[in-house]
C-alpha cells in the first residue's frame, strides 16, 4: 500500500503561460523522501474527489521540498483548475509517492531531453541530474512564445544554460524544432526523453523511431491522452475473487468490478499513470493506455484497467 502524506504549500510563483509553480514541504516537518529524475507525485483534490500525477522539477539532491509546475488547462478534466484554485501559500494537501515510471539511465553518454510546453518539468529535474554527474545532454524547450515560456529566467540562470535551446511556435522556422537536424544520429549510447501534449509525443517518438534510433532509448512519459473508452461488450473473469462481469459499451473494467465490490485503484483515467495496471492471466486485450511499452503489450499478460478493453473474455488475477 503506497504510503500517503500531508504536505502544505510553502510558496507559489505564478509564471508565464498560466504555469503555477508549487512548493511542497511535509506538513508534520523533517525532510522529503527522496526522488530520482522523471518521479511524478499523486495529488489528491478533495472538492473533485479525483487524483491527479504531477512531475517533479526539482532537483533530486533537494532534501526540503518538492516542486511540481502546473499548468492551468482550460480543457482539463478539472485538475489542473482545481489546483490552480486551492494550491495557496499554507494550503495542506494528500500526497501519495514519489513514485518513477520515466526513469533517467545515467549511464547514457549522450542524452537528448525533449519538453514539449509543461511536458518540460521532468526534463529540468533531470537536467539537473545529468549537469550534477557531469554528463553531456541537450534540452529542447519547445513552446508557442518566448512570452509563455515558464521557467525561462531560472533556466537561464542555471549552470547549464549553455545546454538548453528554445523553440518557439511564433518564431521563424530556422529555430524550430527540426529532429533532423536537432537530434543526434542514433547511438546504443544515445537516449531521448520525451514529454509534452500527445500530438508533440507522438510526432517526436514516430519521426525519431523512424530515423533509427531504438524504441528502447526512446523514454516517453504521457501526462494527458485522448482515449477512447467505449467499444463491444466482453467479459471480465477474476480468478481469485471468482466473479464474472459483462463490460459494456460504455463501460471500463475498472467501473464493472467496482459494481461488484472489486476495487482496483484508478487514478489519471486515462491509461498514462499505471496506477490500475493489473495482471492478464487469459485472453486478448485491446490496449487503449500509452503506459505501457510495445513489447509489454506484446506480452498480452498486462492491462490498465481504467481504459484499456478485451475481446470475448478476459480472465485478470484479482
Amino acid at each position: 500500500m503506497t504510503n500517503t502524506q500531508t504536505f502544505t504549500v510553502s510558496n507559489r510563483l505564478d509564471d508565464r503561460g498560466d504555469i503555477a509553480r508549487i512548493r511542497l514541504i511535509p506538513t508534520d516537518g523533517g525532510d522529503i523522501a527522496p526522488f530520482t529524475a522523471g518521479a511524478h507525485l499523486d495529488i489528491y483534490l478533495p472538492d473533485e474527489d479525483i487524483w491527479r500525477q504531477y512531475s517533479l522539477c526539482s532537483d533530486p539532491a533537494e532534501t526540503g521540498f518538492y516542486e511540481i509546475g502546473v499548468l492551468k488547462d482550460p480543457n482539463s478534466r478539472g485538475g489542473s483548475v482545481a489546483v490552480h484554485r486551492t494550491a495557496i501559500d499554507g494550503a495542506t494537501f494528500k500526497v501519495e509517492g514519489p513514485r518513477n515510471h520515466f526513469p533517467l539511465d545515467e549511464t547514457a553518454e549522450m542524452t537528448v531531453l525533449l519538453g514539449g510546453g509543461i511536458g518540460v518539468t521532468p526534463m529540468i529535474a533531470m537536467a539537473k541530474r545529468l549537469h550534477a554527474l557531469g554528463k553531456d545532454f541537450v534540452l529542447h524547450y519547445c513552446t508557442r512564445s518566448e512570452d509563455l515560456t515558464a521557467f525561462k529566467d531560472s533556466l537561464d540562470g542555471s549552470d547549464f544554460a549553455d545546454k538548453i535551446i528554445y523553440h518557439f511556435d511564433d518564431k521563424d522556422d530556422a529555430q524550430r524544432l527540426d529532429l533532423t537536424r536537432d537530434i543526434p544520429r542514433p547511438s546504443a549510447d544515445t537516449h531521448l526523453y520525451v514529454c509534452g501534449p500527445q500530438g508533440f509525443m507522438d510526432w517526436v517518438i514516430s519521426t525519431t523511431e523512424g530515423e533509427g534510433h531504438a524504441p528502447a532509448n526512446v523514454h516517453r512519459e504521457y501526462f494527458s491522452a485522448d482515449v477512447e473508452l467505449s467499444g463491444d461488450s466482453f467479459e471480465v473473469e477474476c480468478s481469485e475473487s471468482g466473479v464474472t462481469v459483462t463490460v459494456g459499451p460504455d463501460d471500463t473494467i475498472a467501473r464493472a468490478l467496482a459494481k461488484e465490490g472489486i476495487k482496483i485503484e484508478v487514478k489519471c483515467e486515462e491509461g498514462v499513470c499505471g496506477t490500475c495496471i493489473t495482471d492478464v492471466l487469459h485472453g486478448e486485450i485491446e490496449h487503449r493506455d500509452q503506459f505501457l511499452t510495445e513489447e509489454e503489450r506484446e506480452d498480452m499478460d498486462q492491462i490498465c484497467a481504467c481504459c484499456s478493453r478485451g475481446k470475448g473474455k478476459l480472465v485478470l488475477e484479482i
